[in-house]
């Protein structure tokens, strides 16, 4: 494989365009006909690289799209998770349209994750260019609906999750190139107080308000955070009432939590469904809970990442690992006992923020890394 990167070498102006294409081409959560346009736009190269193509119909977000390339069917299959979607609206990339400065490409999504579908695109250019040399089963997952929750899609992750031996997931990488080795677990409640509606002038003694009991619930709740234990929960939205002078008949807040292991998050889970309500004639109903298990750092976890550090540097990369408290599709297979490596996307900053962009510089080598684990990394 030391012709790897040489390839990428060479191919660094194609990934480029690639990446400016995408980037120029929005597909925001819960937007089916963008997303299913990127869907096909993407299929069409996959198909032309040798691919075979599954649609997984889906009427709530784009449909999901499997790609497959055919090999070895006695070796363990890879799986290679990625997401259509981003966080921007369309006409965001018509605002602020991808530009290169300084060896940073900028613009809405470049770096979550319109870099790691790139990657993806130059690793089947490889593979297509180099007939023989991809000895097993590999299988690219594109979801449509990753950062909204994946509610439709982790069925479908999970399921093929179970087919595959290991799983490459191509969210952008800690700064610097590090891989995730943990991720956080990710949870989301909402805390309904209901209580009695009066006039606040007239009637102020008959009512109950809503409002005051859910004042006491945050308290609570930030007393729940466990700093040591790496433990957050996060009170971001608040809404309740209908006017300044009516005692408020209901209030309710949507509370995020992290969790670093499913230990915790179960903890945490069973204290906020415990919750009881302080203010006389109020009750208090409490649904959701942890939608993204944790990605630990197992000892499986620790031996694929040192596979992956050894073969690395076979073709002159040096590899790291930390940790995020940001979730990911890796998550639901981690969870499932499924060997997997988060934070094989390139290099850069700023998800969901402005200043998002991607390291051009990174680019090559990080298509060089994943193709590397493509053709030989194995689950062990």
């Amino acid at each position: 494989m030391t012709d790897l990167r040489s390839y990428f070498s060479q191919l660094e102006p194609s990934l480029i365009e690639w990446l400016t294409d995408l980037v120029n081409f929005d597909s925001p959560s819960g937007n089916k006909a963008a997303l299913d346009a990127l869907a096909r736009k993407l299929a069409g190269h996959f198909e032309r690289c040798g691919a075979t193509l599954r649609w997984v119909p889906n009427s709530d977000t784009g449909d999901h799209l499997l790609v497959r390339f055919e090999g070895d069917a006695s070796k363990a299959p890879v799986l290679i998770l990625g997401h259509l979607d981003t966080v921007w609206e369309i006409g965001e990339a018509e605002r602020r349209p991808a530009r290169l400065e300084d060896g940073k490409l900028f613009g809405p999504g470049a770096f979550d994750m319109r870099g790691g579908l790139t990657l993806m695109m130059g690793a089947a250019s490889y593979v297509s260019s180099h007939p023989g040399q991809l000895q097993r089963p590999v299988t690219l997952l594109l979801s449509s609906d990753e950062e909204v929750g994946s509610h439709t899609s982790r069925s479908l992750i999970e399921a093929e999750g179970r087919r595959h031996g290991l799983v490459l997931v191509l969210e952008p990488c800690l700064p610097g190139g590090a891989l995730k080795t943990a991720r956080k677990g990710v949870g989301t409640v909402m805390i309904t107080a209901r209580g009695v509606a009066s006039h606040a002038g007239v009637d102020y003694a008959r009512g109950v308000s809503a409002i005051r009991e859910m004042a006491h619930q945050i308290g609570r709740i930030y007393q729940m955070n466990d700093p040591d234990k790496g433990t957050t929960l996060n009170v971001g939205v608040i809404r309740g009432g209908t006017r300044s002078n009516v005692v408020a008949e209901r209030a309710e807040m949507e509370v995020d939590f992290r969790v670093w292991t499913a230990e915790e998050g179960q903890r945490i889970e069973r204290e906020l469904r415990e919750l009881t309500p302080t203010v006389e004639g109020t009750t208090l109903e409490v649904t959701g809970g942890l939608n993204r298990p944790p990605l630990e750092r197992s000892p499986a976890t620790i031996k694929l990442f040192q596979r992956a550090k050894s073969l690395a540097a076979e073709i002159g990369l040096e590899l790291q690992e930390g940790s995020t408290g940001g979730g990911s599709d890796g998550c639901f297979t981690a969870a499932l006992g499924i060997p997997t490596l988060d934070g094989l996307g390139p290099d850069g900053a700023g998800p969901h923020a402005l200043h998002e962009h991607v390291l051009v510089e990174s680019l090559a080598p990080r298509a060089a890394l994943l193709t590397q684990l493509i053709l030989n990394l194995d689950a062990g």
